[in-house]
């Protein structure tokens, strides 16, 4: 095997949780291939670099092997290699540092659903 559709091949190495989520990445211009934008039927093939938006930043990935069919999240690392620039990585940690980042459920303003269920709660 020396190629495979790239929409296939994300959601086979993990990085979408299903095929058609990622054919739907890929039509919105959330997938680069070799710097290029890619549609859901191209190949990649062993050396490519795949450039994935995960927010906030934009991960790479270099293909190290193609597979036919989806593995263990164990074996991911056999097939490709995170080759993300350092910045990526720094504005990542940045924004993790701010402000309600983290925010734990019932902390901070309540949501819409949650002020309903007291509203709720209260007419009893």
């Amino acid at each position: 095997m020396d190629e495979i559709r790239i929409d296939k091949f994300l959601w086979a190495v993990r990085l979408y949780k299903t095929r058609s989520v990622s054919a739907n990445a890929i039509k919105d211009d959330q997938v680069f291939l070799n710097e290029n934008l890619v549609k859901p039927a191209q190949t990649v093939k062993v050396g490519d670099v795949v450039r994935v938006k995960r927010n906030p930043i934009w991960r790479s990935y270099q293909i190290k092997e193609l597979l036919k069919n989806r593995v263990g999240a164990k074996l991911v690392e056999n097939y490709i290699v995170e080759v993300t620039p350092q910045e990526e990585i720094e504005k990542l940690e940045m924004i993790k540092l701010m402000p309600g980042y983290d925010r734990k459920k019932g902390l901070g303003r309540p949501t819409k659903k949650e002020r309903r269920d007291l509203n709720q709660f209260d007419e009893w």
